[in-house]
């Protein structure tokens, strides 16, 4: 059994195949999944996919990318994330990549997040691009140990993601530690303790190889979690049950599906 931690089924290359892309997730082994919200706009058809389909969740949160989206408080945050099958806060962080000049008001987002999680009693989901210091900094100076979560999509160094484990968090890879010229990001899923590990795609995006170039879906993480349990020298079911086991006891609120 596998989780994918961490998609995007709302968004519409795949909304729009949604039986396909479930039963392809049962065929491959995929009991469950985590939609990911990135807007607030868009969050009533993040909790509409959770709330129709038992084995998936949802979290909520506005990603650092939208620079015109507006502001949540940690009030409405706490409000949405109450629901039963909204897991986590998040998608939220900071990405220096994409965005430059005046970026404080990434920061004020990311801390809100923060906070908003810490007063929910949900773990947060973190997006961090070009921007592993102050990330970091702001998750300690706002006790974002509290709360706990999970660096998705991580392509950090070794010494940033211990520097996150030591906060409570979990590493969480996607299809690039596939990628051929991904040769660090290798080097850190060998090292990254199987307790504090979770697997996803991010999809649509990021399909792992074989799939690069083509539309990513919950049912590859499969070759995701193939490729670093390769890469430790271990069965694949010993990764698939460690990390979803793992996503159990990060996200609480989410119920296994018998």
């Amino acid at each position: 059994m596998l989780v994918d931690s961490h998609c995007h089924l709302n968004f519409r290359d795949l909304s729009e195949q949604m039986p396909a892309v479930l039963a392809s997730m049962q065929t491959h082994g995929v009991e469950h999944a985590l939609c990911v919200g990135v807007t607030l706009e868009e969050f009533p058809s993040v909790l509409g996919i959770a709330q129709a389909h038992a084995h998936i969740y949802a979290s909520v949160g506005i990603h650092p990318d939208y620079e015109e989206e507006t502001e949540a408080t940690v009030e409405q945050l706490v409000e949405l994330a109450s629901h039963p099958k909204v897991v986590a806060i998040g998608e939220t962080g900071l990405d220096y990549y994409r965005l430059t000049g005046d970026l404080e008001w990434q920061r004020e987002r990311f801390r809100t997040h923060i906070r908003a999680a810490i007063e929910a009693g949900v773990p947060l989901i973190i997006h961090t691009r070009s921007a592993a210091d102050d990330t970091l900094r702001i998750m300690r100076e706002e006790g974002a140990e509290r709360a706990g979560g999970v660096m998705h999509c991580f392509t950090e160094s070794w010494e940033v993601a211990e520097q996150a484990m030591a906060m409570g968090f979990y590493i969480s890879f996607s299809g690039i530690v596939t990628f051929k010229n991904a040769t660090a990001l290798q080097e850190v899923a060998r090292k990254v303790p199987l307790e504090r590990m979770l697997v996803e795609t991010d999809s649509p995006f990021l399909a792992p190889v074989p799939f690069r170039g083509k539309l990513n879906q919950p049912a590859y993480v499969k070759h995701v979690a193939q490729y670093i349990a390769d890469l430790r020298e271990i069965p694949l079911e010993i990764l698939a049950q460690a990390t979803t086991d793992n996503f159990f006891k990060l996200f609480p609120k989410a119920a296994r599906c018998a």
